[in-house]
């Protein structure tokens, strides 16, 4: 409530705020991307074994007669069930005798054919590089390029909480500043990566940070704004993942080069961190940590971006301190992982809220991996995948306003369950009906990973805010590296991957009742704050910030 006064002295959504949006919207689309990279980096293109008599640049025309491209193809690779040439294998001697037969030959024995020592040839029509064509990851190999998605995850989980560590305890600039420049320099040196493993060791520093830029940046613009003006704020911020996804798709479509679309989301991020020298440290997280003078200072500087001149005369040292004099004068708490499960009530909510992030992320990269349900075009799908996700936040974002946290949760996860359970059981019989019914879980699932931004944010005091937020985007990537391990369940049954994301979902509903309604009320500050508070303090803090705006 303190510094929600002095938030009014700076203005809400003026000129600053919306410069500071701008600045970390245009860094989140050409960071956002990064996540997706390896759908297109390390896309398996058509294949088949090198052969002598198709792939040889020395034999001419004439050393094969008359014979076609086709009939060469025959003699040189078995089919597959699918009567499809082999990817793999190679006959060991050509079978010319397949010429003379009408319809497919016997079976081959394992004796007459052999793995593709030679290597491979590549249907270059889609894309003219990637790591697999490049470091030749198929066949025994495909495993690895598995390896480098996972590595990837694995840095994401481990990055958050430690940068959420940094950024609560030198600040949400700094621990902001350090991942662009992280992922710049190492997106930048991936492309450049002369092997396997040293790509991979780069994605994994790339992870690292990546995550960290969306919800520093959600945490750093929360603390700047009014509590009617925060899911604005955070639906644009996640709006601007959607929209780095759909550009993702277009600029893959067109770059067909892996090293030149990883060098094109990396090298900009240069620019960003120099520029991102202009920002305006959350003047909140100052105060809180005692830095009253740097705070003072950042809010004169915003109050005059906004122009408010007068207000910025008001915003003395005095005035600041007697503000936030009951936070200054509560015990700081040491920034630390174990001070979120001291506490009886942060305990409570930073486990539940956890539980609800990882159900999201569960369910969402549930259907992330399964693009069959947006077309078989890898592009249109990412374009798709995007787009359906960017409307349904829009859309949603009028009754966001209205609604509280609590009860958006419960209905949005309950709709998601059911249409997760309806495709379980018409999964094989109504194919369409399915993938009409991913698309609305999917675009409900989305509208869920705001809220609960949004709800996180308004539930942990900002003395361990990016903190808590570490763990939350840690549980939140161990739902998503769960979920192929789901759908492996598939092989023994085609519903059960669906009713398990079903079930989540509806337990997941259940559990987001036990947390406080948060809507409209002013961020907590300190521990204290958060445990003190009751259904009668948010109602009256309610009433004094409508006494306050009026």
């Amino acid at each position: 409530m303190a510094f929600a006064e002095l938030l009014d002295q700076v203005g809400n959504l003026g000129r600053f705020q919306i410069l500071q949006i701008v600045f970390l919207c245009t860094t989140i689309i050409i960071m956002y991307p990064h996540l997706f990279l390896e759908n297109f980096t390390a896309a398996i293109p058509a294949h088949r074994c090198w052969v002598h008599l198709l792939d040889n640049d020395t034999i001419s025309a004439n050393d094969t007669g008359t014979l076609s491209q086709e009939d060469l193809l025959r003699v040189s690779i078995p089919l597959d069930s699918s009567l499809r040439p082999e990817k793999c294998r190679r006959f060991i001697h050509p079978q010319w005798q397949l010429l003379h037969q009408n319809g497919t030959f016997p079976n081959v024995t394992e004796l007459d054919t052999e793995p593709c020592v030679d290597g491979w040839v590549y249907d270059r029509s889609t894309f003219s590089s990637t790591i697999v064509t490049e470091w030749e990851l198929v066949c025994e190999s495909q495993s690895l390029r598995l390896v480098v998605q996972s590595v990837l995850m694995t840095g994401a989980l481990l990055g958050s909480p430690v940068y959420g560590y940094l950024s609560d305890r030198f600040g949400r600039k700094l621990g902001l500043r350090l991942s662009i420049l992280q992922l710049a320099i190492t997106g930048t040196s991936a492309a450049m990566a002369p092997n396997l493993l040293i790509y991979s060791s780069l994605r994994f520093l790339a992870g690292f940070c990546i995550t960290v830029i969306v919800s520093n940046s959600c945490a750093l613009m929360l603390e700047w704004v009014q509590p009617q003006s925060r899911a604005l704020v955070t639906m644009l911020m996640l709006n601007v993942c959607s929209a780095g996804q759909i550009l993702l798709g277009g600029l893959a479509s067109a770059i067909q080069d892996w090293r030149t679309l990883m060098l094109i989301f990396s090298v900009p991020l240069f620019v960003n961190f120099l520029v991102s020298r202009k920002l305006v440290e959350s003047a909140q997280w100052l105060i809180i940590s005692n830095r009253i003078e740097e705070g003072v200072k950042e809010l004169r500087r915003a109050a005059r971006i906004n122009g408010r001149l007068h207000a910025e005369e008001n915003l003395t040292f005095e005035f600041v301190k007697s503000t936030m004099q009951k936070e200054l004068d509560t015990p700081q708490v040491k920034i630390s992982v174990f001070e979120l499960f001291r506490a009886p009530k942060l305990r409570l909510r930073v486990c539940f809220t956890s539980l609800l992030r990882f159900a999201t992320g569960l369910t969402f990269y549930g259907l992330a991996l399964n693009v069959q349900y947006f077309g078989k075009s890898i592009f249109l799908a990412q374009i798709l995948f995007g787009s359906v996700i960017l409307a349904s936040r829009c859309v949603f974002y009028p009754a966001l306003n209205h609604i509280g946290r609590r009860t958006s949760q419960l209905l949005l996860f309950f709709t998601s369950g059911l249409c997760f359970l309806a495709i379980a059981f018409l999964f094989q019989e109504m194919p369409s009906t399915c993938a009409v019914l991913a698309t609305v879980g999917i675009s409900v699932i989305s509208i869920i990973n705001i809220i609960a931004c949004l709800h996180h944010n308004e539930l942990i005091p900002t003395i361990l805010r990016l903190t808590s937020g570490g763990i939350q985007v840690l549980t939140s990537r161990t739902g998503a590296a769960l979920a192929p391990l789901v759908m492996i369940l598939g092989v023994y049954s085609l519903h059960l991957p669906w009713i398990i994301y079903g079930v989540i979902c509806i337990l997941a509903g259940l559990a987001s009742q036990a947390l406080p309604e948060t809507k409209d009320c002013p961020l907590p500050n300190t521990i204290q704050d958060m445990e003190n508070d009751t259904r009668e303090s948010r109602k009256i803090r309610q009433e004094d910030m409508k006494i306050t705006q009026f």
